[in-house]
């Protein structure tokens, strides 16, 4: 049976595609640093390495894109040495496919891992230069899944190369989640393909 879940499940479950995994950059303008409490950086991001397609497995929800149902996807490619191309898209409810094109600009050049992303009509993320409204906070060593979110922990995404998570993956997440200052009950799983349910991540 196909899950279809109500309008509040929706705007619920379903992350902003606008923010979800556009992170990347390469070098931009001046530099950046969190304040004391915000969500910390990794210590230095390989661009290289992260640009091509990522996962949204699990993400804290947020108030636009409410009409995507699963398969929140994300490909990165380079532009130039300041800016990446950030393509997402996901599955509506009824099916179709929803597109967003925007640029990822990072703003610390010490680290490339805290970055100002844009999108045209996107309310205040219209231009491609602003404050850091992402941060990479942890970045697995075979970059197959990362952790990202704002300055002060209102959003959060879990991305992965693949869309598939075993009950293994999921602890580690959870606990790299709770170890940068989150409740992983605030997170709710991103189903795939229409399958699966947004059950808080604490529940997994």
């Amino acid at each position: 049976m196909k899950f279809v879940p109500s309008l509040r499940a929706r705007a619920s479950i379903m992350v902003v595609v606008a923010l979800a995994l556009t992170f990347v950059g390469l070098l931009g303008e001046g530099s950046a640093s969190a304040g004391p409490g915000q969500l910390q950086p990794i210590s230095k991001l390989d661009v290289a390495r992260y640009l091509g397609v990522w996962n949204q497995v699990a993400a804290i929800p947020q108030p636009f894109n409410v009409d995507c149902l699963s398969s929140t996807q994300a490909k990165y490619s380079k532009i130039d040495d300041r800016n990446i191309r950030v393509e997402n898209t996901c599955i509506r409810n009824n099916g179709s496919r929803n597109r967003i094109v925007g640029n990822a600009r990072v703003n610390d050049l010490k680290t490339l891992a805290q970055l100002h992303v844009s999108f045209p009509g996107v309310p205040f993320q219209g231009s491609k230069s602003g404050p850091t409204n992402y941060v990479v906070t942890y970045i697995a060593p075979d970059y197959s899944w990362a952790l990202v979110g704002d300055p002060n922990r209102l959003s959060g995404f879990v991305l992965k190369r693949t869309p598939d998570v075993s009950k293994k993956q999921w602890d580690s997440i959870k606990k790299v989640i709770s170890a940068r200052g989150y409740n992983t009950c605030f997170f709710l799983v991103t189903p795939v393909r229409g399958k699966g349910t947004p059950a808080p991540l604490c529940t997994r």
